[in-house]
């Protein structure tokens, strides 16, 4: 066996294999706690192995360097699959301003995927989102921005520690942000002119309970602007993606040093 298997490539495929599975730890989809962790570690091998046979690793050293190289990789995973899962969260956000509006922010949610609350909006815009991202086939994307990652950061390089870090991690907040407002901008403002009418009615007829009709009101509008508007949602869903591969793709030539 020994003889088929040339021991001296195992430590490359080990810091491959870290970087995977770093990367699937924090990415949308495949992050999930519903997702056994069998099933990520032996996905995350299978997809390493595939990915080490069309790579030139060359020889990696077990020496004491190696230990760094190995903290380097993890944390080159985790970084992209982080900062793609931040700019997805746009869409929990932007259903969080509408849920605010609506009133629904008291009715948060456990949501199973994550463990964490979400609003009720927000998880509906975000599993639309996903289901979107499958349909077009997004998730290869994801899986090969990870083997494109080995361009601009290789397996013996250093992680190059510039000062546009900062400047980079403002930008994609700004992005993240913008999209959000951009998404909730249509509910948040009809729902602004329906407070704007039921202050006027409560002024013109103090005998009417404002408080009352006021809370149905805004959540029947709001299910009306929502079917209204869900094209436009979906259009402002691909820019969400295409600022997410364009984060990835600019992150790692940072930390490459591009």
């Amino acid at each position: 066996m020994l003889d088929v298997i040339d021991i001296t490539i195992i430590p490359a495929f080990l810091l491959v294999f870290a970087r995977v599975l770093a990367f699937l730890i924090t990415l949308p989809l495949f992050s999930y706690n519903t997702i056994p962790n069998l099933f990520k570690i032996g996905f995350s091998f299978i997809l390493s192995l595939v990915m080490f046979t069309t790579m030139d690793t060359g020889t990696i050293a077990f020496d004491f360097t190696y230990i760094f190289l190995f903290i380097k990789e993890i944390g080159v995973g985790l970084l992209i699959g982080l900062i793609a899962y931040i700019i997805l969260s746009a869409v929990q956000i932007a259903g969080g301003f509408i849920d605010f509006q609506m009133g629904f922010a008291v009715a948060n949610v456990i949501d199973p995927q994550t463990g964490a609350q979400s609003p009720l909006i927000g998880q509906y815009f975000y599993m639309i989102a996903l289901l979107f991202l499958l349909s077009v086939n997004g998730h290869y994307l994801l899986i090969d921005g990870i083997y494109n990652s080995y361009q601009f950061i290789a397996l013996d390089s250093t992680l190059s520690m510039g000062d546009n870090y900062a400047t980079f991690i403002i930008d994609a907040f700004n992005q993240m942000f913008l999209i959000a407002f951009q998404m909730s901008i249509p509910l948040v403002g009809c729902l602004f002119l329906v407070d704007v009418a039921l202050g006027l009615i409560a002024r013109t007829v103090p005998q009417l309970n404002v408080f009352v009709v006021g809370l149905p009101l805004k959540i029947g509008v709001s299910f009306l602007v929502l079917v209204v508007f869900m094209a436009i949602y979906i259009t402002l869903a691909r820019m969400l993606f295409e600022t997410m591969f364009d984060t990835m793709h600019s992150l790692m030539r940072i930390l490459g040093g591009g």
